[in-house]
């Protein structure tokens, strides 16, 4: 899976959660999901899980809170897939 794949498919399960969805339209590697696109805390803990059932991947407590740029949301995802 590309990370160009993995991006499309990240924003999609992330999109529920953005109150503000033109912020949604300038999502890049730095987007920070909390500070970029306000997504609370525990709807980060929900993104969490539906990447994990998206992707059919598991990801630790590590992981998931490492998981707060798109790229390395990204890059973690890319990692589990591949494993």
């Amino acid at each position: 899976m590309t990370t160009e794949e993995i991006t499309e498919k990240l924003r999609t399960i992330i999109e529920p959660y953005v109150e503000e969805k033109e912020l949604l339209n300038d999502i890049k590697p730095e987007t920070d999901l909390l500070e970029d696109l306000k997504i609370n805390s525990a709807n980060l803990v929900d993104i969490i899980i539906d990447v994990e059932m998206a992707f059919d991947i598991e990801i630790d407590d590590d992981a998931a809170e490492r998981m707060l740029k798109v790229k390395d949301a990204v890059s973690i995802i890319q990692e589990r897939v591949e494993a």
